[in-house]
């Protein structure tokens, strides 16, 4: 399943203190689905294997949200 292209609103992400974009729950509740990255702010609860919820993953450089 392809992710929509929504269009960014206020509260949907913030800056960490990296300069990364995060993206929220609010905003991945507006996706709704979970892409399984292991997002930081998932509302659906998953969780990569061997990484413990809440630790910073990288991709392409940055962040997932």
């Amino acid at each position: 399943m392809a992710a929509k292209n929504l269009p960014l609103e206020p509260g949907d992400f913030y800056f960490n203190e990296s300069g990364l974009m995060v993206f929220t729950e609010q905003y991945h509740r507006k996706r709704g689905s979970c892409c399984q990255s292991g997002c930081r702010h998932c509302p659906y609860g998953f969780q990569k294997e061997g990484k413990p919820k809440g630790k910073e993953s990288g991709i392409n450089g940055g962040e997932r949200g």
